[in-house]
């Protein structure tokens, strides 16, 4: 048995799907205010002055501080059903399609979010590696739960979770530099659905 390790937005998605997110789950008044407020942040960002970490945890501080759990988690479960299938890629579902039927362990290894991944990957049949809300007392403290799942934090978090040596060969799918930590513990890395030598 292998270990198919795949990038989430941009890799198995058309493209980043946090935005999306947050525009279908955070109220308009919400999202109308804290484009006025964070507009610095996303300056900043556009700039290449501001990390896309620091952004997206500002945004999530903004848009899910104080929310019920149980309100944005069936957000997350409408999301995952209703807007991600138009956003797969082909080529990543045939390649997943293609794991499984070789009895492959797949694991999604994302900094997109739980509340939405988890019903996703629960749908596909998928192990789930991914960027976690903290929750107090059954609401949103707007913070995430440890770090971000990206760039180095992503293989951490896998060799954590599994020992490469129990597999046959590691592969592993991704997109941006966010991803090249993860591509680093791989036999088989590709990048943008190439494989490197």
């Amino acid at each position: 048995m292998n270990l198919a390790l795949f990038d989430f937005d941009g890799t198995i998605t058309t493209r980043e799907m946090f935005s999306d997110f947050m525009h279908f789950a955070v109220t308009p008044r919400r999202l109308a205010s804290g484009r006025l407020l964070l507009a610095p942040v996303v300056m900043g960002y556009k700039l290449g002055l501001v990390s896309s970490n620091v952004i997206r945890s500002r945004a999530a501080r903004f848009g899910f501080r104080g929310v019920p759990l149980a309100r944005l988690d069936h957000a997350g479960e409408r999301f995952a059903r209703e807007v991600l299938p138009g956003v797969l890629r082909t080529q990543a579902m045939e390649r997943i399609a293609w794991h499984k039927a070789q009895g492959d362990q797949v694991v999604v290894v994302s900094g997109g979010l739980d509340v939405y991944l988890r019903h996703w990957c629960r749908q596909q049949e998928l192990g789930l590696i991914c960027s976690e809300l903290d929750v107090v007392d059954g609401h949103l403290s707007g913070r995430y739960r440890g770090l971000q799942c990206v760039g180095a934090e992503k293989p951490r978090r896998v060799l954590e979770r599994y020992n490469p040596a129990d597999f046959g060969c590691v592969y592993a799918y991704g997109d941006t530099s966010e991803d090249l930590d993860l591509l680093g513990i791989a036999d088989r890395k590709y990048f943008n659905w190439q494989e490197l030598a």
